[in-house]
């Protein structure tokens, strides 16, 4: 008689076996009509599965993140059955759950084309709509590869024969399609109400680009179909939102063939680089950081000695002279440790706060280069902290407060945070594995912060938190890091001297919060849709005449606001003054000052903001002190 205990702690008695499916009719219709999986035991498993004995259960529904993945599993398995139905040539390989959807790879003797993609969803409807069951069974491997192979599915074939002998493999029948799948899932097709078919891309099997070329079928499957129109919804945001784009009609920067993966700034971008790296630059030094700058090509003996020539080589750009090896450098690190070798350093000398906006180079491979967000030239917000042991939770905790003050001056507020733990394969003590994870949990916890515990996730060379941004459209970024090292200072010889005289390693806390600049300006590109905040834009204040006779004020007015620091320009072209706005609002200046002949009789301006707001007539004092002071507040709401 299993007994079985639910996730509030109630139990539920049962004479015989029973399913999972039976246990959620216990509790109630509503819940068995709304089930797609369940857990046994903290394992995932069919509504069909049979409890023999003892158990902790849950029940799966839409509403859990793991039952949203059990049903895009389940639709890539309906696109599998709409493809054959339709092309009973094509074979089916492989078909993954993916960030917010699914794809599925197929064997075909010609290209599928967007009307095949219509096609094949109108197919996945009417199967949807028959309320399909899904059963589970089990074969034997070699079973399993002559069942395939006579169904004429070479390439699941394949990939059992890749199997160890002996195993026994799960197979799901919906109709007249079976497929190799470790499930669970779905009880039946007509749980899958929200999907779309997105787009057809090239993969190679197995990812061997010796192997043949596939088709990739990429879908989007959710819980509810306003969820789907929500996400379609933010889809369309994005393309929107695009920082390449926006690039283009603000003139901030371009990418060209010539160099792949490098940027060329143009002025009004780099106005916009040197005003986040000027804002890092003075709250680094506030915080007690020292920078400093490192070659941007260094010799491959240090890379040797710091590990990073025989792990990272490939990505790392490389040049020869005078019978030496030298690469580009791929990361500040090793370079950083060279400054702190300089001089013999005490304990009184920790913390030691280096930080650098580090010029590096990987040698990315083409096909994932995207725009400014994915380079191979890019800049690090870096910085690296020597400290002893005991300091480790106390700057962790600091820069805990550090990282978000940044992000919300950026208009950031909702930040998620991982905390990766030691790997199996690692260096240092489980000793002092043990401080440093307890301290970095110990700083996130001071903070009350919310955190997800990956075990096992973290660096070979110690622990580290992640920090990841949320932006408008609900798109999560990770950027900020901070990870323990005891490894390369180690390896690079940097000690210090203990109150008790003794020689010791320091330990280098890697943290960075930006991330890179180019990926996190491509990050505020997309977030404010080029709308910047004042403090931010790159021209802050357009000064416009409506005839020549005011152009002299319109001048004097620029330059007294150039002298409280604002970046101003004026147009005086003998343009209709509604051309001159129209056009500086497409370029997304925020905020417009009109001049005409009232305007010069009572020495005012007429104030517009970028959305089209006229506010009305003040004196140039008030306009200063409204701009200065927004400026200051770092006002920026998305």
């Amino acid at each position: 008689m299993p007994v079985v205990t639910l996730p509030d702690g109630s139990k539920r008695e049962f004479d015989n076996a029973v399913t999972l499916r039976q246990v959620a009719e216990s509790i109630g219709a509503g819940l068995a009509r709304a089930a797609v999986a369940g857990k046994v035991d903290g394992r995932l498993v069919d509504l069909s599965y049979t409890i023999e004995s003892d158990a902790a259960v849950a029940i799966i529904t839409p509403r859990d993140n793991e039952g949203v993945e059990v049903i895009r599993h389940s639709t890539a398995h309906l696109l599998a059955q709409a493809v054959k139905s339709l092309y009973p040539s094509a074979q089916v390989t492989i078909g993954p759950v993916v960030e917010d959807g699914f794809y599925y790879d197929f064997a075909f003797e010609r290209p599928f084309t967007p009307d095949d993609l219509l096609a094949m969803e109108k197919k996945m409807e009417e199967l949807s709509a028959q309320n399909l069951e899904v059963k589970r069974s089990e074969l034997p491997r070699d079973e399993a590869i002559r069942f395939f192979r006579g169904l004429g599915e070479d390439y699941k074939a394949e990939i059992i024969e890749s199997i160890p002998q002996g195993e026994i493999l799960s197979l799901y029948s919906q109709g007249d399609f079976t497929d190799l799948c470790r499930g669970p899932h779905v009880p039946d097709t007509g749980k899958l109400k929200a999907f779309k078919l997105m787009k057809i891309a090239g993969s190679y099997w197995r990812g061997d680009s010796s192997k043949e070329m596939l088709q990739r079928i990429y879908g989007t499957a959710w819980a509810e179909k306003k969820d789907l129109k929500d996400y379609l919804h933010r889809l369309e945001e994005a393309e929107k939102r695009d920082h390449r784009k926006i690039a283009k009609t603000l003139g901030l920067f371009h990418l060209q063939e010539e160099a792949p993966g490098m940027v060329f700034w143009h002025p009004a971008g780099w106005t916009l680089w040197q005003t986040v790296e000027q804002y890092m630059r003075e709250v680094l030094r506030d915080n007690g950081y020292q920078e400093i700058k490192t070659p941007l090509i260094v010799g491959r003996s240090l890379w040797e000695k710091s590990g990073h020539w025989e792990k990272f080589q490939d990505q790392m750009f490389t040049t020869a002279s005078e019978e030496r090896d030298f690469a580009i450098k791929p990361m500040n690190c090793p370079c950083h440790i060279q400054v702190y070798n300089q001089g013999l350093k005490s304990y009184r000398d920790l913390p030691l706060r280096l930080a650098e906006f580090g010029s590096c180079h990987r040698n990315e491979l083409s096909g994932v280069l995207h725009g400014i967000m994915r380079v191979r030239g890019f800049t690090q917000d870096d910085a690296h902290i020597f400290c002893t042991e005991e300091q480790i939770q106390t700057e962790v905790s600091e820069f805990i407060d550090l990282l978000h003050k940044i992000y919300a001056d950026f208009g950031f507020y909702e930040v998620l945070v991982k905390l990766s733990t030691r790997p199996v394969k690692r260096v240092g003590s489980d000793e002092v594995w043990d401080k440093a994870e307890a301290a970095l949990e110990k700083a996130l916890n001071s903070k009350g912060l919310a955190y997800e515990l990956q075990p096992g996730e973290g660096a070979f060379y110690g622990p580290k938190i992640e920090f990841s941004l949320k932006d408008c459209l609900n798109r999560v970024w990770q950027c900020g890091t901070i990870q323990v090292d005891f490894s390369m200072p180690e390896r690079l010889g940097a000690v210090y001297v203990a109150e008790s005289g003794a020689k010791l390693t320091p330990v280098m806390l890697h943290r960075a919060i930006l991330g890179s600049m180019e990926r996190f300006i491509g990050i505020l590109i997309e977030h404010f849709a080029g709308y910047f905040p004042l403090w931010l834009a790159p021209t802050q204040v357009v000064v416009l005449n409506i005839t020549d006779r005011q152009a002299e004020y319109a001048q004097s007015i620029a330059k007294e606001l150039s002298a409280k620091g604002l970046r101003v320009k004026t147009d005086l072209r003998n343009e209709k003054i509604g051309f001159k706005i129209r056009e500086h609002s497409m370029h997304r200046v925020p905020y417009l000052l009109i001049v005409g002949d009232k305007e010069v009789d009572a020495q005012t301006v007429t104030l517009r903001t970028q959305n089209g707001n006229d506010l009305g007539s003040f004196s140039l004092h008030e306009v200063e002190q409204r701009l200065v002071d927004e400026v200051a507040r770092r006002v920026a709401n998305a």
